[in-house]
């Protein structure tokens, strides 16, 4: 039976709103925020604006993979927390190179995604149950290793990734750019990258295609785990403690610009940046936000209902 007029025209509506409503609605933001706050166009703003939303860029840019292959990940906050404390245990003055920190953070992330993905694919435990175990667990094990405390004395050259500048950009924004670009090439020119769409477009189907499909997604557990030990090593570097208690809430502000950036729920569409346009989305809104004096209760109610109405754009696609 024929489509009426009025379904093609709902049609190219969302199609329109899928390619370009997230940039429309960034653009008409900035717009209204340069009226009502006529700082928030400088530079200086700006860059204050991207090197806040640097971690939540990487958390949301790992993130991305587990979403795109089907799966979630709840546990992304405790893991910056657990690499964070990790990392700073290993980043006291003169104790070890600073590549020893880093490695430390990342790998730790690593394999607790590692864990994820394999008690996923091999359990076959609901994603929501595991990831959702191992945030208690992760926020546990950060306090075990901590005592309880923040990690603090640390040296000079691990502080300088949170707060040092390379050729006048904040190295935090660097980061986040190198992450991206990576993301977006292995994402659209690996043979593994197209598997992950694969296995999130019809889990089935790939399996029946000869696609590996439990060490896929194992795969993407354990990047999401690495970007969030490298979130957690950007994070103790910037405010110079690991602190077992950060990173609370996390992987909620992650996998909101995720959807916000139009990857879907199901699994299969989407992309880094998609992502990326929707953690600066968030960024500017809070931003915005702060520079209107508006008390932190209210942002969170307004972080809220962005939550709540991009998962229903995603439903009604």
């Amino acid at each position: 039976m024929p489509r009426s007029g009025k379904d093609n025209a709902a049609g190219r509506v969302r199609s329109w709103l899928g390619r370009y409503g997230i940039v429309t609605a960034l653009a008409g933001l900035c717009m209204l925020l340069s009226i009502v706050a006529p700082n928030f166009l400088t530079l200086q703003n700006w860059i204050i604006v991207i090197r806040q939303i640097s971690i939540n860029g990487i958390l949301a840019v790992g993130v991305t993979c587990v979403l795109l292959a089907g799966g979630v990940d709840l546990s992304l906050g405790s893991m910056v927390a657990l690499a964070g404390v990790v990392a700073a245990s290993f980043a006291h003055p003169g104790q070890y190179p600073l590549i020893v920190p880093i490695l430390a953070g990342v790998a730790t992330g690593m394999f607790g995604g590692m864990i994820n993905g394999v008690i996923v694919t091999r359990g076959k435990v609901a994603p929501f149950i595991v990831t959702l175990g191992m945030m208690s667990a992760a926020r546990g094990l950060a306090l075990v290793v901590s005592g309880g405390k923040p990690v603090s004395n640390l040296s000079s050259s691990f502080t300088s990734i949170g707060s040092s500048d390379w050729l006048g950009i904040p190295i935090p924004i660097v980061i986040l750019i190198v992450v991206t670009a990576l993301s977006c090439l292995f994402l659209a020119n690996t043979r593994l990258g197209r598997y992950i769409y694969a296995v999130g477009g019809n889990e089935n189907a790939a399996r029946a295609s000869g696609i590996h499909v439990d060490a896929v997604k194992t795969f993407t557990y354990a990047m999401s785990g690495a970007m969030a030990g490298l979130a957690g090593v950007v994070l103790a570097s910037r405010i110079t403690t690991g602190q077992p208690n950060a990173g609370l809430a996390y992987e909620l502000d992650a996998i909101a610009a995720v959807v916000i950036g139009g990857t879907s729920l199901s699994g299969g569409v989407g992309g880094v940046v998609g992502t990326i346009q929707g953690s600066l989305l968030m960024g500017v809104i809070n931003n915005g936000l702060d520079l209107m004096n508006m008390s932190s209760y209210y942002q969170q109610i307004v972080k809220g209902a962005i939550i709540v109405g991009a998962v229903w754009l995603d439903k009604s696609e």
